[in-house]
């Protein structure tokens, strides 16, 4: 990794707050089945990939953009898939896939900043938080020292959910290159050399403990098929990681919507069937959970440059083995709009408590501040 970057590493640790002490921590026995966090940046469309298409509403409002009816994945009488959704149908025939309505949060923010760090933080839309909420989980409930990181991080240079004291890998595009994001000094009197000569020994350390192993399935020739590879080559090869998170946009589709958003929901679908694939070669498919997420969704009207303009609540997919496939909460309520905006129905920290009880049989009020009602995909 290039020195700048260790640079990087020192300045954002030196401006982190201090996280609660680990004392109570206790060390992780279900980190063996990692999460993949895919951030849909820039906030996709909600309503063209999860379709209301037998609302007219749907169509009246999007003149321009609704996608036809003849081309939607159908799901049910009233909902279907984006048609670049294609290769995910299998998943939801088996029960597979998750959909999740109208995810988002009280108060909801419009800024892509502010937003996604409410997001990455899991705080409400007043507060301000230091750390990501993986960050929380992991010094809650610590990764077994035994793993090679905390979490590994891929098509993207900010930390995100692992913002704070994680030992996280900052991955480069084409060969295994670390940056190990960790401040573990906290109370010491440390110069700022040793801290960054800490931090490249940390980098050499992560490097030694991941490993590719081999994966013969094909995946798509994209940036982002390339990392999701990594991730499938990563578990082949025994690396432990407790996560992962991926980086996929730019969905910022103010302009030129139905091009941009076929280019990447086609690249979401089939880097995802590629992935399963692979997991499911491995064996792997049953222990790995996948979920999007985004700072927040789009408006429901069109606008007049050919997309739309900064959101509220939004879908988004749970893919895996153990998934309890189907509809989670109730489909968009066209008729039942918040200054033109989808009302949230599931809050974003629901989700977050669905992975950490359930998926990771961990406790997520010690992460979260309070206790938020899981929702049944897992």
């Amino acid at each position: 990794m290039q020195r700048r970057h260790f640079l990087q590493a020192l300045s954002a640790s030196a401006l982190l707050s201090t996280l609660p002490g680990t004392a109570w921590a206790r060390d992780g026995k279900d980190y063996r089945k990692p999460l993949i966090l895919i951030e849909l940046k820039g906030g996709n469309d909600g309503l063209n990939t999860v379709v209301p298409y037998a609302d007219p509403l749907y169509a009246r409002l999007r003149p321009k953009l609704a996608l036809p009816r003849d081309q939607i994945l159908q799901l049910n009488g009233q909902l279907g898939l984006h048609p670049k959704l294609q290769p995910l149908m299998p998943f939801w025939q088996q029960q597979q896939l998750a959909i999740l309505h109208n995810v988002g949060y009280p108060q909801p923010n419009q800024s892509h900043f502010r937003s996604i760090e409410i997001w990455d933080t899991a705080s409400d839309s007043q507060s301000y938080l230091p750390d990501g909420w993986l960050t929380r989980q992991f010094s809650s409930e610590r990764v077994p020292a035994s793993y090679a990181a905390d979490a590994a991080i891929l098509g993207s240079q900010t930390l995100g959910p692992l913002l704070g004291r994680s030992r996280t890998v900052v991955l480069g595009s084409r060969k295994l290159e670390g940056g190990m994001m960790e401040d573990g000094m906290a109370g010491q009197q440390v110069s700022a050399l040793e801290h960054l000569l800490k931090v490249e020994t940390d980098i050499g350390t992560a490097a030694r403990g991941l490993h590719y192993g081999k994966v013969d399935t094909e995946f798509p020739k994209t940036g982002f098929g390339s990392d999701l590879k990594r991730v499938a080559q990563l578990i082949a090869g025994n690396s432990q990681v407790a996560a992962f998170r991926l980086t996929l946009g730019s969905f910022d589709t103010h302009t030129n919507q139905l091009a941009t958003q076929d280019r990447l929901l086609g690249e979401l679908a089939d880097g995802l069937a590629a992935l399963s694939q692979a997991l499911q070669t491995m064996g792997k498919w049953n222990d790995t959970l996948i979920l999007t997420y985004a700072e927040f969704g789009r408006r429901v009207a069109e606008n007049e440059s050919g997309g739309t303009d900064h959101g509220m609540a939004n879908a988004h997919f749970a893919l895996g083995g153990r998934v309890k496939g189907g509809f989670h909460g109730e489909g968009p309520r066209l008729h039942d709009l918040d200054n033109g905006n989808l009302r949230y129905q599931i809050d974003f920290r629901s989700v977050y408590a669905s992975v950490i009880d359930r998926w990771w049989n961990s406790d997520s009020s010690r992460v979260l501040g309070q206790r938020y009602s899981p929702v049944a995909f897992i």
